[in-house]
């Protein structure tokens, strides 16, 4: 029976996993969350795993409390986390956590030599020189959940990646699609937390608002395919059924298409190479009628146009640039600051000095403390 272990397992994709996983009749041998000790505790009853993980130390006593009476291992914290992911039960690690917390335990995974299965987009944003390399060197496959990398990943197989002219990307467009920056000037949390087509978590659907989501992909994506970000391309589909595109050199165009739905990525990467019967809905091209296309608007939504400079200067860049958006994202959502001040603050964050071509991890979390320093300071000054 094939054993996983699910990082972030209270959160959207974590949740869905675990569905996919009760219906594979696979065993999830280990679970970790932010601070949600009761949905941590109720997956913990319910799936038996040998160890848990809840990163605010401050939850652990009641973690402790509410698992009282179960044999189930219980750690916390960054060391508790990369445990969970290294733990030798497990088959496949899946990573869901958000933000640039995944980065190091999905080094430790991989030094586990444990199949990957990536969800948590920062891990390849921040560290996808270090990941892919460390990723080699111990023979460790790394499995894309993304909707968007996993239907590039499946338009590959069969060809020779050698042979693609570029990839294309899709976004949805977010729920301010075809808006001007006049009509986002005033946009609230709430506006910007209701997605058109995808159920997500608050942080990802707040970047997906601002196109920032698909700047992270495009990076993501550029380590993952070892593609240049000139052979990557953006295209906005309304309606998400196409997932992304592969052209070839002569110029045909593979796709996978599907509904909207995370459970089919999710379950292909942890049944990789098989497919298997999945619990969502099939694809009616029918009802659809008509799928739309058309080029994403950089000039309003600035936080694409700095994922991609940050990508053609390279190497710690695309920290900042991660690190700015995190901490913009967090004043948003507590009402500090309005919508169309994430794309400005995460665009002046480039104006940091940070040139280093080689790095380890501590260099990779320096980056990050410095754009989120960057951020709250620009604020301040902002506020006087």
């Amino acid at each position: 029976m094939k054993q996983i272990c699910i990082l972030g397992s209270t959160g959207s994709i974590g949740t869905q996993a675990i569905e996919v996983c009760r219906h594979q009749g696979f065993r999830v041998c280990g679970l970790a969350a932010n601070r949600n000790a009761e949905l941590l505790a109720e997956q913990a009853k319910a799936l038996k795993p040998d160890m848990v993980c809840i990163f605010d130390d401050s939850q652990y006593a009641k973690l402790k409390e509410l698992l009282s009476g179960e044999t189930i291992e219980i750690v916390t914290g960054m060391d508790g986390l990369c445990a969970l992911a290294s733990m030798e039960q497990s088959d496949i690690v899946l990573n869901a956590v958000v933000g640039m917390v995944g980065l190091e335990p999905t080094l430790a995974a991989i030094r586990a030599k444990k199949t990957i299965a990536l969800a948590n987009k920062e891990t390849l944003v921040t560290g996808g020189q270090l990941v892919i390399s460390e990723a080699k060197k111990y023979g460790v496959r790394i499995l894309p959940v993304d909707s968007e990398h996993s239907a590039i990943f499946q338009s590959l197989q069969g060809n020779e990646q050698n042979r693609v002219n570029k990839v294309i990307l899709t976004a949805s467009g977010g729920p301010f699609y075809g808006k001007t920056t006049e009509e986002l000037e005033n946009v609230t949390v709430e506006q910007a937390l209701r997605h058109p087509n995808w159920s997500m978590g608050a942080k990802i659907t707040i970047d997906s608002a601002t196109l920032m989501n698909k700047g992270l992909e495009l990076i993501e994506a550029c380590w993952l395919f070892s593609l240049p970000p000139e052979q990557v391309e953006i295209v906005v589909h309304r309606e998400s059924v196409i997932h992304s595109l592969v052209e070839y050199e002569d110029h045909a165009v593979m796709a996978q298409l599907g509904v909207p739905d995370m459970k089919v990525p999710i379950q292909y990467a942890l049944t990789y190479p098989e497919r298997k019967n999945c619990e969502t809905a099939p694809l009616s091209l029918t009802k659809y009628g008509t799928l739309t296309f058309s080029e994403p608007d950089e000039d309003t939504f600035v936080c694409l146009k700095a994922c991609k400079e940050a990508i053609r200067r390279g190497g710690l860049y695309p920290t900042i640039v991660n690190g700015a958006n995190e901490q913009a994202v967090a004043l948003f959502l507590e009402g500090k600051i309005r919508f169309l001040d994430i794309g400005r603050l995460v665009m002046d964050s480039l104006s940091l000095k940070y040139d280093m071509e080689s790095f380890d991890v501590s260099d990779i979390q320096a980056a990050d403390l410095l754009a989120r320093e960057f951020v709250r300071i620009q604020c301040l000054n902002a506020s006087k």
